[in-house]
């Protein structure tokens, strides 16, 4: 072989296709999953499902859980959890209602939801990152303390009556291309409410951190090794701070979009929204011992969990343990397969 051909095959670059990470893995596991279930519940089932606002009506009843539960996956990326984000999205709910029926401000009520979560954010925040008091402790209190106040405020149902919130809620994004013709022969256009957006917003701004920012890398290394970022220099008391005062913020926002979407505000508002947002994360990759998840994994997860409720509902049936009993099921059969698809991971590698 000539030096011509030997300079020739060394200046060529070889390529070699990287493996996929934890949260790239799971995150793809997910969404398989969601599609080969909702493919077949177009099949079988059909009705709703094969239609284009079927999801649109899954992401408008569920955009204040997706907010809740990007905050939540950020939460347990650091090796954390916060279990008052329910109760904080209800008095947040009840706060506004009350504020705007008394002659309050839309642009206000939005400053109150999100001094509101992010107060909760900031209190829970220092206790667990600088007094070092257990996480599930801190947030159990604030849970049971954001309750209460919400009683306090009212035991009784609340309607938002404010007209220009009520003006708000009646904005509709319509696609009509992707609608269909009733049995009238009209044509239904497919409608997206102003949650979503938000919700979307939402899900771009915290999928950027998590994937671009300094901050975000440090929330893994955080939940991967705490000691290891600490010799890696990483201030992990500020960290484990911002991700609760992360988490509480979201919570304000999911808050007012679900006052968007109900309309009224109600001591048992959001009540199991956090169990529900724990589901959604661990079914869309997030390990409850830190260090891996993805909020696009989290989305999906909670598509998911959606997407098992209603084939349940159109199984025939309606009763609501049923919806319990499948979503415990599915929790823990997306567990089981988390354990068993990393533990042969790491068996392989040391192979």
């Amino acid at each position: 072989m000539d030096e011509k051909m030997i300079e020739k095959l060394k200046s060529q670059k070889t390529y070699r296709r990287e493996p996929l990470t934890d949260t790239q893995l799971l995150m793809t596991i997910t969404i398989c999953i969601f599609m080969a279930m909702y493919v077949l519940a177009m099949v079988f089932l059909k009705g709703g499902f094969l239609h284009p606002q079927q999801v649109f009506d899954m992401l408008n009843d569920n955009a204040s859980l997706i907010i809740v539960s990007c905050g939540l996956t950020i939460v347990m990326i650091g090796g954390g959890i916060d279990i008052s984000v329910g109760a904080v999205t209800s008095l947040v709910v009840m706060s506004c209602v009350m504020y705007l029926n008394n002659g309050g401000n839309i642009f206000v009520s939005i400053l109150l939801a999100l001094g509101i979560g992010l107060a909760f954010g900031l209190v829970q925040g220092f206790l667990i990152s600088y007094l070092e008091i257990q996480p599930f402790i801190v947030t159990l209190a604030g849970m049971f303390f954001a309750r209460g106040m919400t009683t306090i405020l009212s035991v009784n149902p609340q309607k938002a009556a404010h007209e220009g919130f009520a003006k708000l809620r009646e904005v509709k994004i319509e696609i009509p291309w992707l609608g269909y013709y009733a049995k009238n022969g009209n044509l239904v256009p497919a409608r997206m409410e102003l949650g979503v957006v938000v919700a979307f917003a939402c899900l771009i701004v915290i999928f950027i951190l998590l994937g671009f920012i300094r901050l975000g890398r440090n929330f893994y290394a955080m939940g991967g090794n705490q000691q290891s970022a600490l010799m890696l220099g990483i201030n992990v008391k500020k960290t484990r701070f911002l991700s609760y005062v992360i988490s509480g913020v979201l919570s304000g926002i999911s808050g007012y979009v679900f006052m968007m979407h109900t309309g009224a505000g109600n001591a048992t508002n959001a009540a199991g929204m956090e169990m529900n947002a724990i589901a959604s994360s661990i079914i869309g990759g997030t390990l409850l011992t830190g260090g891996v998840g993805n909020v696009a994994g989290t989305f999906f997860g909670t598509l998911t969990l959606t997407t098992i409720k209603k084939i349940v509902v159109s199984s025939g049936l309606r009763e609501p343990w049923w919806q319990s009993i499948t979503t415990g099921g599915m929790l823990c059969f997306f567990i089981l397969l988390q354990s068993v698809v990393l533990g042969y991971r790491a068996k392989k590698k040391k192979a």
